[in-house]
């Protein structure tokens, strides 16, 4: 199970440690540039067990690198757009910008390097590290900095409870396949690992308790991440969801059903750390015919 956008809010950082040390999240995506990236650094180093990646930040968010050195990535107040399509055409076609976005990719992963923590695995916001571009950059880097997995979405539409996704939604997740493919011998290249399914896509802004239970249940997969945005919702803080989805994912994350349904399904709650390259992780599981990842 895996946390998102951790060091986006206070809220965010609380919520995800409280679900590690409470309920069945083992691992979290840190935003280097969040508004509370360093708090959310210290909770890390507090809770050694928790597994921490990069939630890579090059759409509706801040950059680390000063916005002058990539004039054609941001605004002049270090923000990317908060449009992912115009960001994405922009990215696959500029030159520039496919420069300037390497730099900045290259300036996070090293601010997360000098943390001081073990980095986990790599996602990014809003999905934006499958782009094309942006994954050759990282499987280009991923010897240097030691990435050991890398999140490729593979949701399944069968596990979604009624009312199901909407068409956008659909499109979404049937585009993501697509770039799983390709994305998938890309990694396999470089020797990173990624999960054989990732559940989240499908459920972003309205996971619920049950769910979760009907991914824990219905999955027919060995090696499995599930991702979610649990928060609390601080008065003065932005929400990185619709309202009240942050405590409600927290709920569902804390709840003793869902331990049961890990337990009863054979999974072992793990991480991105027991990746091995290109298949997935290596996890002594509960059941010799499962092992479930959380990435």
């Amino acid at each position: 199970m895996t946390g998102d956008d951790f060091g986006f809010s206070k809220g965010v950082n609380h919520a995800i440690a409280r679900a590690h040390a409470e309920g069945i999240l083992t691992s979290a995506s840190l935003m280097v540039t969040g508004a509370a990236s360093e708090e959310a650094v210290r909770l890390a180093r507090a809770h050694p067990r928790l597994a921490v990646g990069l939630h890579l930040v090059v759409v509706s968010g801040s950059c680390a690198l000063p916005p002058s050195e990539i004039p054609h990535l941001v605004d002049d107040a270090g923000r990317f757009s908060d449009d992912p399509v115009r960001a994405g055409l922009r990215y696959q076609f500029r030159g520039t910008a496919r420069a300037e976005l390497r730099r900045e990719i290259r300036e996070q992963l090293a601010r997360f390097r000098r943390t001081g923590l073990t980095l986990s695995h790599v996602d990014g916001h809003l999905h934006m590290h499958a782009h094309p571009v942006l994954l050759d950059i990282l499987a280009e880097l991923a010897r240097e900095f030691d990435i050991p997995a890398v999140r490729l979405p593979n949701d399944e539409s069968r596990l979604m409870l009624a009312p199901g996704p909407g068409a956008l939604r659909l499109v979404q997740s049937g585009i993501f396949a697509l770039l799983r493919r390709s994305g998938g011998r890309k990694l396999r290249r470089h020797g990173v690992g990624y999960a054989e399914r990732v559940y989240g896509l499908l459920a972003t802004g309205r996971m619920t308790q049950e769910q979760l239970l009907r991914w824990i249940r219905g999955t027919d997969a060995d090696l499995v991440e599930i991702y979610c945005h649990p928060a609390l919702e601080l008065e003065g803080e932005p929400l990185n969801g619709p309202p009240g989805s942050g405590p409600r994912e927290l709920a569902a994350l804390l709840s003793p059903r869902a331990r049961s349904a890990v337990e009863e399904g054979g999974f072992t709650l793990a991480s991105c750390r027991g990746f091995a390259p290109g298949r997935g992780p290596s996890l002594e599981a509960a059941s010799p015919a499962r092992a479930g990842a959380a990435p």
